[in-house]
């Protein structure tokens, strides 16, 4: 009776050097896959905790037959999910769909290949076929402010946190909540703290969410305690919500050592984010009225003095006053998972009439970046303008937030 395939001293240190790439995304390709590539993930659907166990006649066709076979389970799971029948389709059409596979644990042997990977799929390619189209109906954009309690002291955006970088880790593309997630460079610091959840004033509050095209509030606080140096972590996460600070719901995670602290806040991430779902179904998550932005009031107009007749031996002047233009300072935000893609939103942006002195005051690489520009003519036109190009476009007082808008099925 053969035995199961042992895994050798060169083999192990392989292994050894993969078990550190948990959560390491790799994206899809022909020929060969970069798993250091960051990809853009905001449109995929996510299927995690997909286990693989296959043979192959060398590492690389095991590693690549496994890829293969989480493919087929992820569809299968994420069918099930949103309650779709149907069989599998074919690799060839799975390949167009997947749009990256996430490496949480993976063993390579010489002719075997034990994981448990994360399949993204396509929302535009996969929608259609499991009759999903126009069904994703989303919130509102909720500024995500992640607070960090840890030593007796809270953080927010004034420095780099784990609990952020949980947040930073964590792809939207199959939550329903429309997260604006700040990147901490700029303003962040000083607007987005502690203490700026406490805040009550909702002026203040409808200044800062102007600044990020947002209409609400999220502030996922995690609390961090140690029972001893290197021994057991406790995090005690709330789910917060809103100008007045309301608490939805609070649980706790345990994990028994710091080398598993990043596993206890991605846990929690996930797990805050069913809450906030939980939430916008059951309409608990609906914005406040008061943060909503107010226009500032028009100008009452001049009233034109009217032409009489005048005797022909008097020479009278008459003047007839321009309206002067309006031209309003417009900030438009932007996602930027490339270098090019700056230069080719910028362009885009350049285009529409009306649009001058358009330049990226602050640029973030797999983030969202900042556009300043002036524009002669109504914002809502410039909205419309931007729709009419490809842009999915939302608006918040004189700050507009783009996305490029995604393929239909089919396309």
């Amino acid at each position: 009776m053969r035995g199961a395939p042992t895994f050798h001293a060169f083999t192990i240190a392989v292994a050894l050097a993969f078990a550190g790439a948990a959560g390491m995304v790799a994206a899809q390709s022909t020929d060969t896959i970069d798993t250091n590539e960051p990809i853009d993930t905001s449109g995929s659907y996510q299927i995690d905790g997909v286990q693989v166990d296959v043979s192959g006649p060398n590492a690389d066709a095991a590693r690549h037959a496994g890829w293969r076979v989480a493919q087929r389970k992820g569809y299968q799971m994420l069918a099930k999910k949103m309650g779709a029948g149907g069989g599998v389709p074919s690799d060839a059409v799975l390949d167009s769909m997947v749009t990256g596979i996430v490496i949480e644990n993976e063993q390579i042997g010489p002719n075997r290949y034990i994981a448990k990977l994360g399949v993204l799929f396509s929302r535009g390619k996969i929608g259609g076929m499991l009759g999903l189209a126009g069904q994703d109906a989303r919130s509102s954009p909720m500024l995500l402010i992640p607070i960090q309690w840890s030593g007796g002291a809270a953080v927010g955006f004034e420095q780099k946190t784990a609990w952020a970088d949980a947040w930073g880790r964590f792809r939207t593309g199959d939550s329903s909540v429309d997260y604006v997630r700040p990147i901490g460079t700029g303003p962040d610091s000083l607007l987005l703290n502690e203490g700026q959840i406490g805040r009550r004033d909702r002026g203040w509050w409808r200044s800062v969410l102007d600044q990020y095209a947002a209409s609400d509030i999220l502030a996922p606080v995690v609390s961090l305690s140690r029972q001893w140096p290197g021994g057991p972590v406790i995090g005690m996460f709330e789910a917060r919500h809103g100008a007045d600070n309301e608490l939805i719901a609070r649980f706790t995670l345990r994990v028994e050592s710091e080398d598993g602290l990043t596993a206890l806040l991605d846990a929690g991430v996930k797990r805050l984010d069913t809450i906030y779902q939980n939430a916008l179904r059951d309409g608990a998550l609906v914005s406040d009225p008061s943060l909503a932005y107010i226009p500032p009031p028009m100008a009452t107009p001049t009233p034109t003095s009217t032409p009489t007749d005048t005797p022909s031996d008097v020479t009278t002047t008459t003047t007839i006053e321009t309206p002067p233009s309006s031209t309003s300072a417009i900030t438009i935000q932007f996602d930027t998972p490339t270098a090019g893609s700056v230069s080719s939103i910028e362009s885009a942006v350049r285009g529409v009439p009306g649009v001058s002195g358009a330049a990226t005051t602050s640029m973030a690489i797999g983030g969202v970046s900042v556009m300043r520009l002036n524009y002669n003519g109504d914002p809502d036109l410039l909205r419309t303008s931007l729709q009419s190009r490809g842009f999915q476009v939302g608006r918040n007082g004189t700050t507009l937030r783009i996305r490029r808008a995604e393929a239909t099925p089919g396309e």
